[in-house]
């Protein structure tokens, strides 16, 4: 299958110089401090869709949270969440907490060794599964993300989706990775390709000049890549409605809504009342902003209501909606858009990370 590649290519010597360039130049990242699968497995969910930048403090606070498999599966399903909130894509905590439950019920707490049986697992697919399987267990088995994809298209001047060869005699992407891979490193070697597509061989403007395979590569970069669909776009504006409790100690609260457990995106979390503005609510505006949730970008405005006001503004529907304490919105399963903008109008602490996109 290598034979694809350019007469130049040397399969020794790609896979030691991709090495030595990772060992040299792999980022400080607190899950690759450890081979233990837990932590491992953590964070390949995290990263799902998701920018390391965004992923490490999370992370951290979730791994001091929940420290391992058991304490994890017996926590309550609302906590996970409020440990997730900000990293977007719940539905991903969710299965990550359904797994561990089930690991603990039917593996004694242990995760599977091998990829295929990881696989069987919820919410881990084809790629986490070859990711903690190679990783933690050594197991030689290659991971294709959409890094590794795109440097694999690049070295042997590739097109088409990492499972969908463009002509039945020609293999699929993860073939040539698996034909790649350095079997006595498996672990190292797949993060080494991944670090490669995600630091020098950029989709866009890729740093050949600093890549330590270019004598390999057949592209260089230049390699055609499908233009990603227009974001779509809508307009939405919150209430923030606020209190003061009196009594023997007086708490600030702020009103919160739950969404519908049937709801598509971020079901059963919380986030602010949604409310129609009337003409005179432009001069009221406490807080305009733009908010990414999958492939829409959300124009936020949010307004300020009295109590009384959101009598009237916030008729009772659907969604449970609660006095929530301002203290205890950090334990809260929030909206990452939510978090955001109590934290802009500093309703709440601003914490060291920034949120992703959610879904």
């Amino acid at each position: 299958m290598v034979s694809a590649a350019p007469a130049k290519f040397s399969l020794p010597d790609f896979r030691k110089q991709i090495l030595d360039w990772f060992r040299a130049n792999a980022r400080d990242l607190p899950w690759r401090l450890t081979r233990e699968p837990y932590p491992i497995w953590v964070s390949e969910i995290m990263l799902q869709q998701t920018r390391v930048g965004a992923v490490r403090e999370h992370y951290t606070r979730f791994m001091e949270r929940f420290p391992s498999i058991v304490s994890l599966a017996l926590a309550p399903e609302d906590e996970v969440l409020a440990a997730w909130s900000g990293l977007g894509y719940y539905r991903r905590a969710r299965l990550l907490h359904g797994a561990a439950r089930f690991i603990v019920r039917e593996h004694q707490g242990c995760l599977p060794r091998t990829a295929e049986e990881l696989h069987k697992l919820p919410g881990i697919g084809d790629y986490t599964a070859a990711a903690i399987a190679s990783i933690a267990f050594n197991e030689p088995v290659a991971v294709v993300d959409g890094n590794v994809q795109r440097v694999i298209q690049r070295l042997f001047a590739l097109s088409g989706a990492a499972d969908s060869p463009s002509d039945s005699e020609s293999p699929s992407i993860r073939e040539y990775a698996q034909a790649l891979l350095a079997r006595r490193r498996p672990g190292d070697f797949n993060q080494a390709m991944m670090e490669l597509g995600a630091t020098v061989c950029l989709p866009k403007k890729p740093l050949c000049l600093s890549c330590p395979v270019e004598r390999h590569c057949s592209t260089r970069g230049e390699h055609a890549v499908e233009s990603r669909p227009p974001m779509r776009s809508r307009q939405i504006a919150y209430a923030l409605v606020c209190r003061v409790c009196r009594g023997a100690a007086a708490a600030q609260e702020v009103m919160l809504e739950r969404r519908s457990e049937s709801a598509s995106q971020m079901p059963g979390m919380w986030q602010l009342p949604e409310v129609d503005l009337l003409p005179d609510d432009e001069k009221r505006v406490e807080l305009t902003l733009r908010h990414a949730i999958t492939v829409t970008n959300y124009y936020v405005r949010v307004v300020r209501l009295s109590e009384r006001e959101s009598r009237r503004r916030l008729p009772a529907r659907d969604p449970q909606r609660r006095w929530i304490k301002t203290s205890e919105l950090g334990e809260m399963p929030l909206t990452g858009l939510a978090r955001k903008v109590l934290q802009r109008l500093q309703v709440m602490p601003v914490l060291d990370f920034l949120p992703s996109q959610e879904g």
